[in-house]
């Protein structure tokens, strides 16, 4: 029988720090355009809060989001010591393409797969390279895409990347802007037949008849700006609610379905959106196995590297497996969980063994 395990990982992390206070002069407006009734100060207080958020990190001008996905490329493959051209797949979760520094429209032409791949300077046209957009849960289904091409016995090895630059799509009249970041993890999927590790399962859903349209790209809440220009919108007591009940579900449902006991999961690392979300939801999935949390359970990069999608959940494992988190560590046998929620809406989880 096949396995599909993770054998390298890598990450890039922006240059450009932005801190909470670089916010104070910002001016923030309403949807209808209003103008706040409390200062900044009061503002910027209550949004770290909510989400956790101290600082987040955004991409150098001269980068696009592709080079940030190749940077992470290039360290997942030299921990995963293999030839990057025997890769079968690259596959790239993203949401809204290279988005050039002070540009208004995305580039998806060629796809950033393909963008990467050139970077990458791979020859083998049988490495086939493809975008995936499924919101910030792109890169575990991506995941959970290489392993199904490696239990068909279409391919062996593949690099998953997800990458965004949501700094160049974040409306600057709105408060919601300070939630998002730039960056990018990768990790390289591989055939084994060692069933000592691995992915055990996972599980995926998508909701749209009343929920699609939670997250989306919407106006400026400046009334003068230009109407034809489209920033990244979120409706977030709806996306607060809409996760709290569909993300332990799914957890669940791929845990059950892996035959593990809740008890021998070790670390949960899930999408990095909002820490105050992320604790409500991670509560809510041990209560419905009767559990109080683990202490240390959860690691989290939010608070220094605020959301930035797709690159959330890599980022996370990475920094967590190379020692970069304090008091957090996987050790071999561990039984982990990757977790997501996002546009779509859609919610995903695999289960994975060290």
């Amino acid at each position: 029988m096949i396995f599909s395990k993770i054998t390298g990982t890598g990450s890039y992390i922006p240059t450009i720090k932005k801190e909470n206070h670089n916010f104070i002069d910002s001016h923030f407006l309403h949807p209808d355009g209003s103008d706040f009734s409390n200062g900044n100060q009061v503002i910027i207080e209550k949004f770290k809060m909510i989400t956790g958020i101290e600082e987040r990190r955004y991409a150098a001008p001269h980068f696009t989001t592709s080079d940030l996905g190749f940077f992470a490329a290039t360290k997942a493959i030299e921990d995963a010591k293999i030839d990057p051209e025997s890769l079968d797949y690259i596959i790239v979760a993203h949401n809204f393409g290279d988005v050039k520094s002070g540009a208004i429209q995305s580039d998806i032409l060629p796809s950033l797969a393909t963008r990467v791949k050139h970077l990458l300077r791979i020859n083998n046209p049988n490495c086939v390279a493809y975008d995936i957009l499924f919101g910030c849960p792109g890169w575990v289904e991506g995941v959970i895409q290489a392993q199904a091409f490696i239990k068909a016995g279409i391919a062996k090895r593949c690099l998953v990347i997800g990458a965004e630059t949501l700094s160049r799509v974040v409306d600057k009249v709105d408060r919601d802007s300070m939630i998002y970041s730039d960056g990018a993890g990768a990790c390289i999927v591989e055939a084994s037949e060692n069933q000592d590790s691995g992915i055990l399962s996972h599980a995926t859903q998508t909701f749209s008849k009343d929920e699609a349209y939670h997250l989306f790209f919407g106006e400026s809440n400046d009334k003068n700006a230009d109407k034809n220009v489209r920033y990244i919108k979120m409706h977030g007591r709806k996306i607060y609610e809409f996760a709290l009940t569909n993300v332990p579900n799914a957890m669940k449902t791929a845990l059950d379905k892996s035959g593990v006991s809740i008890a021998a999961v070790k670390k949960i690392f899930i999408h990095q959106a909002n820490e105050k979300m992320d604790e409500a939801i991670i509560k809510r999935f041990y209560r419905l196995y009767k559990q109080p949390v683990p202490e240390d359970v959860m690691p989290m990069s939010i608070h220094t590297l605020g959301n930035s999608s797709v690159a959330t959940v890599p980022t996370l494992l990475d920094l967590v497996l190379k020692g970069n988190i304090t008091h957090q560590e996987v050790k071999k046998g561990d039984v982990i969980i990757l977790a997501s929620v996002g546009a779509g809406m859609n919610v995903n989880a695999v289960v994975y063994r060290y």
